[in-house]
């Protein structure tokens, strides 16, 4: 999962439709679960992950301020344990 993740961080806003969605709403990335959608469609757009988002309503202004501004997705503890 460590590449994927790299990779990942390496661009400023998300491919996916879905992920700019929620993320430039205020959402925060919360779990990502590897091997969730093994159809081939999930494989070819996700590489079979999927993801949960977080919306703490204290946070939502906050988190899409960072979002918009800078780049910055918030993300879990989880989370920040897989980027090491």
């Amino acid at each position: 999962m460590q590449p994927v993740m790299c990779i990942a961080g390496q661009n400023l806003f998300p491919h996916d439709p879905v992920a700019r969605f929620h993320l430039s709403n205020g959402a925060s990335l919360h779990r990502i679960h590897w091997m969730a959608d093994t159809s081939v469609k999930g494989r070819k757009e996700s590489l079979g992950l999927m993801v949960n988002y977080m919306y703490e309503l204290s946070r939502i202004d906050k988190n899409h301020e960072q979002y918009e501004s800078r780049g910055k997705v918030v993300y879990s503890e989880a989370i920040a344990k897989l980027l090491g």
